[in-house]
Protein backbone atom coordinates (compact mmCIF):
# COMPACT_ATOMS: atom_id res chain seq x y z
CA UNK A 1 0.00 0.00 0.00
CA UNK A 2 1.64 3.35 -0.94
CA UNK A 3 2.15 6.42 1.53
CA UNK A 4 -0.46 8.48 -0.29
CA UNK A 5 -3.12 5.81 0.03
CA UNK A 6 -2.16 5.32 3.89
CA UNK A 7 -2.33 8.81 4.17
CA UNK A 8 -6.04 9.39 2.54
CA UNK A 9 -7.47 6.16 4.90
CA UNK A 10 -5.54 7.45 8.23
CA UNK A 11 -7.57 11.11 7.02
CA UNK A 12 -10.94 9.18 6.36
CA UNK A 13 -10.66 7.23 9.79
CA UNK A 14 -10.55 10.46 11.58
CA UNK A 15 -12.89 12.29 9.81
CA UNK A 16 -15.18 9.22 10.53
CA UNK A 17 -14.27 9.68 14.34
CA UNK A 18 -15.18 13.52 14.23
CA UNK A 19 -18.14 12.72 12.38
CA UNK A 20 -19.47 10.79 15.43
CA UNK A 21 -18.05 13.13 17.80
CA UNK A 22 -20.29 15.87 16.77
CA UNK A 23 -23.35 13.87 15.88
CA UNK A 24 -23.44 13.08 19.40
CA UNK A 25 -23.75 16.90 19.98
CA UNK A 26 -25.94 17.70 17.43
CA UNK A 27 -23.13 19.90 15.17
CA UNK A 28 -22.29 17.68 12.37
CA UNK A 29 -23.88 19.71 9.91
CA UNK A 30 -20.50 21.76 10.48
CA UNK A 31 -19.24 18.76 7.94
CA UNK A 32 -21.63 19.28 5.41
CA UNK A 33 -18.99 20.42 2.47
CA UNK A 34 -16.05 17.70 3.76
CA UNK A 35 -16.45 15.78 1.11
CA UNK A 36 -15.74 18.58 -1.15
CA UNK A 37 -13.10 20.01 0.51
CA UNK A 38 -9.30 19.08 -0.30
CA UNK A 39 -6.97 16.78 1.88
CA UNK A 40 -4.82 19.58 3.20
CA UNK A 41 -7.81 22.13 3.79
CA UNK A 42 -9.84 18.66 5.47
CA UNK A 43 -6.97 18.13 7.62
CA UNK A 44 -6.90 22.11 8.69
CA UNK A 45 -10.35 22.12 9.49
CA UNK A 46 -10.36 18.66 11.31
CA UNK A 47 -7.15 20.10 13.28
CA UNK A 48 -9.37 23.46 14.32
CA UNK A 49 -12.14 21.32 15.49
CA UNK A 50 -10.12 18.73 17.63
CA UNK A 51 -8.21 21.57 18.74
CA UNK A 52 -11.11 23.63 20.37
CA UNK A 53 -12.32 20.39 21.74
CA UNK A 54 -15.49 18.58 21.02
CA UNK A 55 -16.42 18.32 24.50
CA UNK A 56 -16.13 22.11 25.26
CA UNK A 57 -17.84 22.88 21.75
CA UNK A 58 -21.30 21.28 23.72
CA UNK A 59 -20.96 23.50 26.65
CA UNK A 60 -20.47 26.62 24.36
CA UNK A 61 -23.34 25.97 22.93
CA UNK A 62 -25.49 25.48 26.32
CA UNK A 63 -23.53 29.03 27.06
CA UNK A 64 -24.69 30.70 24.06
CA UNK A 65 -28.38 29.84 24.11
CA UNK A 66 -28.97 29.26 27.89
CA UNK A 67 -26.87 31.73 29.34
CA UNK A 68 -28.09 35.35 29.91
CA UNK A 69 -26.04 38.26 31.31
CA UNK A 70 -27.81 38.81 34.70
CA UNK A 71 -26.55 41.01 37.34
CA UNK A 72 -25.31 39.65 40.70
CA UNK A 73 -28.19 39.89 43.76
CA UNK A 74 -27.69 41.82 46.63
CA UNK A 75 -24.44 43.38 46.39
CA UNK A 76 -23.19 46.75 47.64
CA UNK A 77 -21.17 49.47 46.40
CA UNK A 78 -16.87 48.36 46.32
CA UNK A 79 -15.10 50.35 49.17
CA UNK A 80 -11.92 51.59 47.74
CA UNK A 81 -8.89 53.65 48.64
CA UNK A 82 -7.53 57.14 47.56
CA UNK A 83 -3.77 57.76 48.53
CA UNK A 84 -1.98 60.65 48.24
CA UNK A 85 1.37 61.97 48.21
CA UNK A 86 0.79 63.26 51.89
CA UNK A 87 -0.22 60.45 53.26
CA UNK A 88 2.19 58.23 55.14
CA UNK A 89 0.77 54.71 54.29
CA UNK A 90 1.64 56.71 50.73
CA UNK A 91 5.01 57.03 51.32
CA UNK A 92 5.58 53.37 52.74
CA UNK A 93 3.75 51.69 49.68
CA UNK A 94 5.66 53.50 47.23
CA UNK A 95 8.80 52.36 48.96
CA UNK A 96 7.59 48.88 49.19
CA UNK A 97 6.96 48.86 45.43
CA UNK A 98 10.04 50.55 44.40
CA UNK A 99 11.77 47.94 46.11
CA UNK A 100 10.08 45.26 44.03
CA UNK A 101 11.00 46.53 40.96
CA UNK A 102 14.76 47.19 41.90
CA UNK A 103 14.75 43.14 42.65
CA UNK A 104 13.44 42.56 39.12
CA UNK A 105 10.07 41.11 40.03
CA UNK A 106 7.72 42.62 38.08
CA UNK A 107 6.62 42.52 34.71
CA UNK A 108 4.19 44.38 32.33
CA UNK A 109 1.30 43.03 30.43
CA UNK A 110 -0.49 44.77 27.61
CA UNK A 111 -3.94 43.24 26.05
CA UNK A 112 -3.29 44.27 22.18
CA UNK A 113 -5.47 42.05 20.21
CA UNK A 114 -7.75 44.44 18.94
CA UNK A 115 -7.47 46.00 14.98
CA UNK A 116 -7.68 49.59 15.03
CA UNK A 117 -10.46 49.34 12.28
CA UNK A 118 -12.70 52.66 13.96
CA UNK A 119 -9.79 54.62 14.31
CA UNK A 120 -9.14 54.90 10.23
CA UNK A 121 -6.25 52.22 11.09
CA UNK A 122 -5.18 49.16 8.92
CA UNK A 123 -3.61 47.44 11.39
CA UNK A 124 -3.01 46.64 15.11
CA UNK A 125 -4.53 49.53 17.63
CA UNK A 126 -1.18 49.35 19.43
CA UNK A 127 0.19 51.05 16.52
CA UNK A 128 -1.80 54.06 16.25
CA UNK A 129 -0.38 57.57 16.10
CA UNK A 130 -1.15 58.61 20.18
CA UNK A 131 0.74 61.49 21.91
CA UNK A 132 0.15 65.40 21.04
CA UNK A 133 3.63 65.89 19.86
CA UNK A 134 5.52 63.36 18.66
CA UNK A 135 2.47 61.17 17.41
CA UNK A 136 3.97 58.20 18.75
CA UNK A 137 2.32 54.33 18.53
CA UNK A 138 0.83 53.47 21.34
CA UNK A 139 3.28 50.86 21.37
CA UNK A 140 6.17 53.17 21.53
CA UNK A 141 4.53 55.21 24.20
CA UNK A 142 4.73 52.19 26.46
CA UNK A 143 8.04 51.11 25.63
CA UNK A 144 9.56 54.57 26.65
CA UNK A 145 7.81 54.12 30.35
CA UNK A 146 9.74 50.70 30.20
CA UNK A 147 12.79 52.17 28.98
CA UNK A 148 12.62 54.60 31.85
CA UNK A 149 11.96 52.45 34.42
CA UNK A 150 14.84 50.17 33.01
CA UNK A 151 17.33 53.71 33.83
CA UNK A 152 15.55 54.33 36.92
CA UNK A 153 15.55 50.84 38.67
CA UNK A 154 18.44 49.91 37.16
CA UNK A 155 16.78 46.21 35.59
CA UNK A 156 14.62 45.86 32.34
CA UNK A 157 11.11 45.16 33.17
CA UNK A 158 10.09 42.03 30.63
CA UNK A 159 7.15 42.69 28.51
CA UNK A 160 4.54 40.43 27.03
CA UNK A 161 2.60 41.82 24.57
CA UNK A 162 -0.61 39.53 24.09
CA UNK A 163 -2.00 39.40 20.41
CA UNK A 164 -4.61 37.56 18.50
CA UNK A 165 -4.91 35.42 15.55
CA UNK A 166 -6.37 38.83 13.55
CA UNK A 167 -3.10 40.88 14.28
CA UNK A 168 0.24 38.79 15.74
CA UNK A 169 1.95 38.83 12.61
CA UNK A 170 1.60 42.80 11.89
CA UNK A 171 2.15 43.29 16.23
CA UNK A 172 5.34 41.41 15.96
CA UNK A 173 6.71 43.70 12.88
CA UNK A 174 5.62 46.34 13.74
CA UNK A 175 8.29 46.00 16.79
CA UNK A 176 10.97 44.76 14.57
CA UNK A 177 10.52 47.42 12.10
CA UNK A 178 10.86 49.71 14.71
CA UNK A 179 14.02 48.08 16.47
CA UNK A 180 11.57 46.88 19.39
CA UNK A 181 11.73 50.41 20.64
CA UNK A 182 15.28 50.57 22.05
CA UNK A 183 14.20 47.34 23.96
CA UNK A 184 16.48 44.06 23.81
CA UNK A 185 14.27 41.58 22.09
CA UNK A 186 14.74 39.15 24.49
CA UNK A 187 12.99 40.92 27.00
CA UNK A 188 9.62 41.07 25.04
CA UNK A 189 7.50 37.98 24.55
CA UNK A 190 4.51 37.80 22.04
CA UNK A 191 1.76 35.46 22.91
CA UNK A 192 -1.68 35.17 20.99
CA UNK A 193 -4.99 34.89 22.51
CA UNK A 194 -7.50 32.02 21.86
CA UNK A 195 -10.44 32.07 20.19
CA UNK A 196 -14.06 30.66 20.65
CA UNK A 197 -16.64 29.48 17.71
CA UNK A 198 -19.76 31.47 17.20
CA UNK A 199 -23.24 30.50 17.17
CA UNK A 200 -26.41 31.12 16.00
CA UNK A 201 -29.21 31.82 18.63
CA UNK A 202 -30.32 28.01 18.70
CA UNK A 203 -26.80 26.81 19.68
CA UNK A 204 -25.49 25.38 16.53
CA UNK A 205 -22.20 26.41 15.41
CA UNK A 206 -21.56 28.66 12.30
CA UNK A 207 -18.84 28.06 9.31
CA UNK A 208 -16.96 31.09 8.06
CA UNK A 209 -15.53 29.00 4.79
CA UNK A 210 -16.82 25.66 4.04
CA UNK A 211 -14.40 24.21 6.03
CA UNK A 212 -13.24 26.62 8.65
CA UNK A 213 -15.94 27.37 11.87
CA UNK A 214 -16.44 31.11 12.15
CA UNK A 215 -14.60 31.88 15.52
CA UNK A 216 -13.81 35.24 17.41
CA UNK A 217 -10.96 36.03 20.02
CA UNK A 218 -11.94 34.59 22.96
CA UNK A 219 -11.99 38.44 25.13
CA UNK A 220 -9.42 39.87 27.19
CA UNK A 221 -10.21 37.47 30.06
CA UNK A 222 -8.99 34.98 27.62
CA UNK A 223 -5.45 36.38 28.40
CA UNK A 224 -4.67 34.38 31.06
CA UNK A 225 -5.27 31.10 29.43
CA UNK A 226 -2.97 32.18 27.50
CA UNK A 227 0.10 32.95 29.48
CA UNK A 228 0.12 30.02 30.81
CA UNK A 229 -0.75 28.31 27.38
CA UNK A 230 1.67 29.83 25.67
CA UNK A 231 4.60 29.48 27.98
CA UNK A 232 4.70 32.92 29.17
CA UNK A 233 4.34 31.88 33.11
CA UNK A 234 6.94 29.74 32.96
CA UNK A 235 9.19 32.18 31.07
CA UNK A 236 8.45 34.52 34.30
CA UNK A 237 9.28 31.94 36.94
CA UNK A 238 12.83 31.65 35.02
CA UNK A 239 13.19 35.14 35.60
CA UNK A 240 11.94 35.41 38.85
CA UNK A 241 8.69 37.45 38.25
CA UNK A 242 5.85 37.55 41.05
CA UNK A 243 3.77 40.31 40.03
CA UNK A 244 2.16 41.08 36.57
CA UNK A 245 0.96 44.63 35.71
CA UNK A 246 -1.66 44.51 33.30
CA UNK A 247 -3.37 47.02 30.86
CA UNK A 248 -5.15 47.31 28.14
CA UNK A 249 -3.23 49.04 24.84
CA UNK A 250 -5.88 51.83 24.27
CA UNK A 251 -4.71 53.94 27.35
CA UNK A 252 -1.83 55.96 26.48
CA UNK A 253 -1.84 58.33 30.29
CA UNK A 254 -1.42 54.57 31.89
CA UNK A 255 1.33 54.19 34.21
CA UNK A 256 3.20 50.65 33.76
CA UNK A 257 4.62 50.41 36.64
CA UNK A 258 3.27 52.50 39.55
CA UNK A 259 5.33 51.70 42.79
CA UNK A 260 2.13 52.69 45.22
CA UNK A 261 0.40 50.60 43.52
CA UNK A 262 2.51 47.44 43.68
CA UNK A 263 3.41 48.26 46.95
CA UNK A 264 -0.44 48.42 48.44
CA UNK A 265 -0.62 45.22 46.31
CA UNK A 266 1.56 43.40 48.08
CA UNK A 267 1.52 44.79 51.57
CA UNK A 268 -1.78 45.62 51.96
CA UNK A 269 -3.86 45.60 55.44
CA UNK A 270 -4.99 42.57 55.80
CA UNK A 271 -2.47 40.63 53.53
CA UNK A 272 -1.03 40.99 50.24
CA UNK A 273 -3.51 40.68 47.39
CA UNK A 274 -3.52 38.09 44.34
CA UNK A 275 -5.10 41.01 42.45
CA UNK A 276 -5.52 44.53 42.41
CA UNK A 277 -6.98 47.15 40.91
CA UNK A 278 -7.36 50.65 40.23
CA UNK A 279 -10.42 52.41 39.94
CA UNK A 280 -11.87 56.19 38.91
CA UNK A 281 -14.51 57.64 39.67
CA UNK A 282 -17.31 58.04 36.91
CA UNK A 283 -18.30 61.49 35.42
CA UNK A 284 -21.59 60.79 35.20
CA UNK A 285 -24.03 58.10 35.39
CA UNK A 286 -24.12 56.97 31.90
CA UNK A 287 -20.59 56.99 31.50
CA UNK A 288 -20.03 53.32 29.57
CA UNK A 289 -17.41 51.64 32.00
CA UNK A 290 -17.90 48.61 34.29
CA UNK A 291 -18.48 49.27 38.18
CA UNK A 292 -17.04 47.40 41.23
CA UNK A 293 -19.09 46.28 43.67
CA UNK A 294 -19.09 44.63 46.43
CA UNK A 295 -20.87 41.10 47.47
CA UNK A 296 -20.07 39.38 51.00
CA UNK A 297 -16.44 38.88 50.82
CA UNK A 298 -16.06 38.86 47.17
CA UNK A 299 -15.38 42.41 45.11
CA UNK A 300 -16.09 42.20 41.67
CA UNK A 301 -16.99 43.96 38.76
CA UNK A 302 -20.68 44.41 36.80
CA UNK A 303 -20.60 45.70 33.28
CA UNK A 304 -22.54 49.03 32.41
CA UNK A 305 -24.81 47.41 30.14
CA UNK A 306 -25.91 44.58 32.93
CA UNK A 307 -26.08 47.64 35.76
CA UNK A 308 -29.83 48.34 36.50
CA UNK A 309 -31.03 51.34 36.00
CA UNK A 310 -32.08 52.39 39.18
CA UNK A 311 -28.72 51.54 40.80
CA UNK A 312 -26.82 53.31 37.85
CA UNK A 313 -28.48 56.45 38.46
CA UNK A 314 -29.21 55.69 42.70
CA UNK A 315 -27.07 58.77 44.73
CA UNK A 316 -26.28 59.73 48.27
CA UNK A 317 -27.61 62.64 50.22
CA UNK A 318 -24.62 64.82 49.00
CA UNK A 319 -25.97 63.90 45.41
CA UNK A 320 -22.87 61.57 44.26
CA UNK A 321 -23.53 58.82 42.71
CA UNK A 322 -23.47 55.61 45.22
CA UNK A 323 -21.84 53.14 42.50
CA UNK A 324 -19.34 55.24 41.33
CA UNK A 325 -16.22 53.32 41.03
CA UNK A 326 -15.22 52.84 37.63
CA UNK A 327 -13.03 50.73 35.85
CA UNK A 328 -10.64 51.47 33.64
CA UNK A 329 -9.00 48.21 33.34
CA UNK A 330 -5.67 48.33 35.05
CA UNK A 331 -5.12 45.27 37.59
CA UNK A 332 -2.20 44.07 39.31
CA UNK A 333 -2.09 39.85 39.63
CA UNK A 334 0.55 37.59 41.50
CA UNK A 335 1.79 35.03 38.79
CA UNK A 336 0.89 32.35 41.65
CA UNK A 337 -3.04 33.35 41.36
CA UNK A 338 -3.25 33.04 37.51
CA UNK A 339 -1.49 29.67 37.71
CA UNK A 340 -4.27 28.51 40.77
CA UNK A 341 -6.82 29.61 38.32
CA UNK A 342 -6.33 28.53 35.42
CA UNK A 343 -5.99 25.35 36.95
CA UNK A 344 -9.70 25.36 37.45
CA UNK A 345 -9.84 23.96 33.81
CA UNK A 346 -11.34 25.44 30.43
CA UNK A 347 -10.58 29.21 30.39
CA UNK A 348 -11.15 29.11 34.07
CA UNK A 349 -13.49 32.39 34.06
CA UNK A 350 -17.42 32.72 33.23
CA UNK A 351 -18.36 33.14 29.92
CA UNK A 352 -20.36 36.30 28.62
CA UNK A 353 -22.56 36.17 25.78
CA UNK A 354 -23.40 39.04 23.00
CA UNK A 355 -25.45 39.28 20.14
CA UNK A 356 -23.28 40.27 17.04
CA UNK A 357 -23.04 40.37 13.17
CA UNK A 358 -21.61 37.07 12.01
CA UNK A 359 -20.76 36.62 8.59
CA UNK A 360 -21.40 32.91 7.38
CA UNK A 361 -22.05 30.29 4.81
CA UNK A 362 -25.02 29.33 3.94
CA UNK A 363 -25.05 25.36 4.39
CA UNK A 364 -28.25 25.20 1.39
CA UNK A 365 -25.97 26.47 -1.31
CA UNK A 366 -22.46 27.41 0.14
CA UNK A 367 -22.93 31.04 -0.40
CA UNK A 368 -21.27 33.80 1.80
CA UNK A 369 -24.48 35.49 3.88
CA UNK A 370 -23.63 38.77 5.44
CA UNK A 371 -26.97 39.59 8.18
CA UNK A 372 -27.79 43.03 7.98
CA UNK A 373 -28.91 42.27 11.47
CA UNK A 374 -27.26 40.46 14.80
CA UNK A 375 -27.85 36.43 13.67
CA UNK A 376 -25.34 34.90 16.18
CA UNK A 377 -23.76 34.89 19.90
CA UNK A 378 -19.96 35.50 20.37
CA UNK A 379 -19.20 34.31 24.00
CA UNK A 380 -16.13 35.73 25.78
CA UNK A 381 -14.31 36.09 28.80
CA UNK A 382 -13.69 39.11 31.12
CA UNK A 383 -10.34 39.59 33.14
CA UNK A 384 -12.08 41.46 35.80
CA UNK A 385 -14.36 38.25 36.27
CA UNK A 386 -11.19 36.98 38.11
CA UNK A 387 -11.39 38.77 41.00
CA UNK A 388 -14.15 37.22 43.16
CA UNK A 389 -11.85 34.36 42.82
CA UNK A 390 -8.81 35.80 44.62
CA UNK A 391 -8.77 35.75 48.74
CA UNK A 392 -7.75 39.32 49.00
CA UNK A 393 -7.63 42.30 46.97
CA UNK A 394 -7.08 45.69 46.77
CA UNK A 395 -8.81 48.83 45.07
CA UNK A 396 -7.00 52.11 44.79
CA UNK A 397 -8.26 55.58 43.13
CA UNK A 398 -6.88 57.29 40.95
CA UNK A 399 -6.95 60.78 39.05
CA UNK A 400 -8.43 60.58 35.64
CA UNK A 401 -6.74 63.18 34.74
CA UNK A 402 -3.38 61.37 35.43
CA UNK A 403 -4.00 58.15 34.29
CA UNK A 404 -7.10 57.53 31.97
CA UNK A 405 -7.60 59.09 28.45
CA UNK A 406 -7.98 56.02 26.54
CA UNK A 407 -8.74 55.84 22.78
CA UNK A 408 -11.95 53.84 21.46
CA UNK A 409 -13.75 55.94 19.35
CA UNK A 410 -12.71 58.24 16.06
CA UNK A 411 -14.66 61.13 17.22
CA UNK A 412 -16.51 62.17 20.37
CA UNK A 413 -15.92 61.02 23.98
CA UNK A 414 -12.69 58.63 24.22
CA UNK A 415 -11.03 59.67 20.37
CA UNK A 416 -8.08 60.45 19.85
CA UNK A 417 -8.45 64.69 20.13
CA UNK A 418 -9.80 63.99 23.84
CA UNK A 419 -7.30 61.60 24.66
CA UNK A 420 -4.17 64.38 23.41
CA UNK A 421 -5.76 67.25 24.95
CA UNK A 422 -5.78 64.65 28.41
CA UNK A 423 -2.21 64.14 28.13
CA UNK A 424 -1.68 68.06 27.45
CA UNK A 425 -3.47 68.75 30.70
CA UNK A 426 -1.48 66.19 32.19
CA UNK A 427 1.74 67.22 31.59
CA UNK A 428 0.62 71.10 32.09
CA UNK A 429 -0.42 70.21 35.71
CA UNK A 430 3.32 68.48 36.31
CA UNK A 431 4.23 71.89 35.59
CA UNK A 432 2.12 73.87 37.57
CA UNK A 433 3.01 71.58 40.77
CA UNK A 434 6.55 72.85 40.16
CA UNK A 435 5.22 75.87 40.55
CA UNK A 436 5.46 77.02 36.53
CA UNK A 437 2.52 79.27 35.30
CA UNK A 438 0.80 77.60 32.44
CA UNK A 439 -0.86 79.82 29.71
CA UNK A 440 -5.00 79.43 30.05
CA UNK A 441 -8.08 80.72 28.12
CA UNK A 442 -10.71 82.44 30.12
CA UNK A 443 -12.68 78.87 31.01
CA UNK A 444 -9.46 77.55 32.39
CA UNK A 445 -8.60 75.05 29.14
CA UNK A 446 -5.11 74.49 28.56
CA UNK A 447 -3.87 77.45 25.49
CA UNK A 448 -0.40 75.64 24.40
CA UNK A 449 0.26 71.99 23.55
CA UNK A 450 3.13 69.97 26.01
CA UNK A 451 4.10 66.32 25.80
CA UNK A 452 6.98 64.96 28.23
CA UNK A 453 8.59 62.65 27.69
CA UNK A 454 8.49 59.84 30.55
CA UNK A 455 12.52 59.96 30.89
CA UNK A 456 11.86 63.65 31.40
CA UNK A 457 8.95 62.97 34.32
CA UNK A 458 11.60 62.35 37.04
CA UNK A 459 13.72 65.09 36.30
CA UNK A 460 10.95 68.21 36.08
CA UNK A 461 11.72 69.37 39.49
CA UNK A 462 14.75 70.72 37.41
CA UNK A 463 12.31 73.23 35.89
CA UNK A 464 12.11 74.88 39.21
CA UNK A 465 16.04 76.43 38.86
CA UNK A 466 16.29 77.43 35.25
CA UNK A 467 14.59 80.53 34.43
CA UNK A 468 15.10 80.16 31.16
CA UNK A 469 12.40 77.00 30.83
CA UNK A 470 9.58 78.64 32.74
CA UNK A 471 7.92 80.55 30.44
CA UNK A 472 4.85 79.10 28.06
CA UNK A 473 3.61 81.22 25.68
CA UNK A 474 -0.55 80.38 24.53
CA UNK A 475 -0.18 79.10 20.88
CA UNK A 476 3.08 77.59 21.36
CA UNK A 477 4.09 73.91 21.96
CA UNK A 478 6.81 72.27 23.62
CA UNK A 479 8.58 69.19 24.29
CA UNK A 480 10.04 68.15 27.66
CA UNK A 481 12.75 65.78 27.24
CA UNK A 482 16.45 64.92 28.76
CA UNK A 483 19.53 65.47 26.52
CA UNK A 484 23.25 64.83 28.31
CA UNK A 485 21.42 64.01 31.51
CA UNK A 486 19.36 67.73 31.63
CA UNK A 487 16.17 68.02 31.59
CA UNK A 488 15.07 70.34 28.33
CA UNK A 489 12.47 72.27 27.03
CA UNK A 490 11.94 72.69 23.07
CA UNK A 491 9.71 74.75 21.83
CA UNK A 492 8.27 73.48 18.41
CA UNK A 493 6.11 76.07 17.09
Amino acid sequence: MSLAVQQSEALSARLDHVRKALIAIDQAHVLTFANELSSEALAAFLDQIEGLGIHRLASWAKEAVIQANATVDAFEPAQYRALHDRDRDADQYRSIGQDLLRAGKVAAFVVAGGQGTRLGLEGPKGMFAATPLRKLSLFQSFAEQLLAARQQYGVSVPWYVMTSPLNHDQTAGFFAQNDFFGLDPHDVFFLTQGVLPSYDFSGRLLLSEPGCLATHPDGHGGSLRALVESGAIEDMRRRGIEQLSYFQVDNPLVSILDPLFLGLHVAAPNSSCEMSAKTLRKRNADEPVGVFVQQGHQTRIIEYSNMPKALQIACDSQGHLLYDAGNPAIHLLSVAFIEHLMARGDLGLPLNRAKKIVPHIDLQTGAHVTPSAPNAIKLEAFVFDALPFAKSVALLEIDRFEEFAPIKNSMGADSPQTSMALQAERAARHLEAYGIRMPRKADGSLDCVIEITAQAEPQLHQIQNDEAHQVFESGAQYLLCVKEGRLQVDRLL
